[in-house]
């Protein structure tokens, strides 16, 4: 917007650009025809002083010029008074017009600012009053919470209290409940102390075997149905282990076995043994019973923790070697078990390459049969054969004899033959499925 001061009664107007532009291009064509008045003036001045000059210069040969020039000068004055007098009055039209224009816009632009006035003036009430009704609205909203958070903050109190109550009555419960298990604990401790105290050393050691035999029974028939287990009773090696565990797969394979030692020992034995003193004799049963792993069950040494956390393995002193407690004896055997059975596709086709293995070695075994038969006939043969020329070269006497013998010769060269013809690749390889494979897959 642009403000305009009015010459008259010094009022200032504001107008818009386009208005403004408007009211400046009539500005600018009232300063234009005053530049071009000056102009007009000055073109005069000049052509006066040259009319002069061409005068004074020409003298009389110019008067007739001098006053048809002056004549044009007079007639362009007139036409030009008489432009610069409509031109005066348009504008003096055009700037009542303007006149008119600015009054009626400021007229325009009061009643506007009035209106515009009046409605700020109503938004502002409204609004006034819509911020005070939010203002109690909030207020009431911000009690209301604060009591609801209060009432929150009472059942929480309330609710911790009672937590802290069940708490403690948990705790209570817990303690008596410890106790009366400490209590039993503390029974059967002495029950067992007593138990060992009344059993020799031998009886100790079998009540161990016959704990892990129960306990193995328990579970045969669901965990174990094929396997193998039972006493160690070839001593024929001079010792022998307590139980031995094996298990086979429905081809006769090995699966795995394990060498079993059990040891106790009473609390009242005056040398006590550790696991280790164990190791060497166990190792030395595993090795000559064939089995693939040793395992020592025991109760020896029970402050140690080493075997006190669970399954201990001892390979570093001896191979494929574990001692564990009575509570893994089956976790032990179903560990190795496990572990054995991922290992059994391999046993098997090292078992597969075994008997093709034999397969080759039976059929070289025939092969070398044969040949040796038919040399025996070869070598018959030939030596009736030589019998027979001689007897020739001795005497017609024998040609019975070397008739005989010569007869003798071709049933044994008959005989050779017809083994030689009798001789294929299909009678060779009847009783040997992997020469007989490979010669197909020859012949494909």
């Amino acid at each position: 917007m642009n403000e305009i001061k009015c010459p008259h009664c010094q009022t200032l107007f504001s107008i818009n650009d386009t208005e403004y532009h408007q009211l400046l291009e009539q500005v600018r064509t009232k300063e234009f025809e005053h530049d071009l008045l000056e102009r007009l003036s000055s073109e005069r001045k000049l052509l006066e002083e040259q009319s002069k000059n061409e005068l004074q210069l020409q003298l009389g040969q110019k008067d007739e010029v001098i006053t048809t020039l002056q004549h044009q000068l007079d007639s362009f004055e007139q036409q030009e008074a008489l432009k610069v007098q409509t031109l005066q009055s348009e504008r003096d039209k055009d700037v009542q017009e303007l006149q008119q224009q600015l009054d009626k816009l400021a007229s325009e632009h009061a009643l506007s600012l009035a209106q515009t006035l009046a409605s700020k003036d109503s938004e502002n009430q409204k609004l006034s009053a819509e911020l005070q009704q939010i203002t109690l609205q909030k207020d009431k909203e911000k009690q209301e919470a604060l009591a609801l958070l209060q009432q929150e903050k009472d059942q929480l109190r309330n609710q911790l209290l009672l937590q802290e109550q069940k708490q403690e009555l948990d705790k209570q419960a817990l303690v008596s409940q410890f106790q009366t298990e400490l209590a039993q604990k503390d029974e059967l401790l002495a029950y067992y102390k007593d138990f060992k105290a009344k059993q020799s050393t031998k009886m100790i050691g079998e009540s161990l075997e016959q704990h892990c035999e129960y306990e193995f029974n328990r579970l045969r028939m669901t965990a174990f149905p094929k396997a193998q287990f039972g006493k160690d009773n070839d001593a024929t090696s001079g010792s022998k282990g307590d139980y031995i565990y094996r298990e086979y797969d429905e081809n006769g394979i090995e699966i795995i076995s394990i060498m079993f030692e059990m040891k106790n020992e009473a609390d009242e034995t005056s040398t006590k043994k550790k696991n280790e003193h164990f190791f060497k004799e166990l190792d030395k049963d595993r090795q000559e019973k064939r089995c693939e792993y040793a395992v020592l069950v025991s109760l020896l040494e029970m402050d140690n923790e080493l075997y006190n956390n669970g399954i201990v393995d001892v390979s570093y002193a001896y191979p494929k070697m574990y001692v564990v407690r009575p509570q893994f004896f089956i976790p032990i055997i179903t560990l190795l078990r496990n572990a054995a059975l991922n290992s059994l596709q391999y046993k098997q086709e090292l078992a597969l390459v075994k008997e093709q293995h034999i397969d080759i070695t039976h059929f070289e075994e025939d092969l070398n049969t044969f040949k040796n038969a038919f040399a025996k006939n070869y070598q018959s043969a030939s030596k009736n054969f030589k019998k027979a020329i001689d007897e020739i070269d001795k005497a017609i006497k024998r040609m019975e004899a070397v008739k005989a013998a010569l007869t003798t010769s071709e049933n044994q060269l008959r005989l050779a033959n017809n083994k030689l013809d009798d001789v294929s690749v299909k009678k060779l390889t009847r009783k040997n499925p992997t020469m007989r494979s490979q010669f197909e897959a020859l012949d494909s």
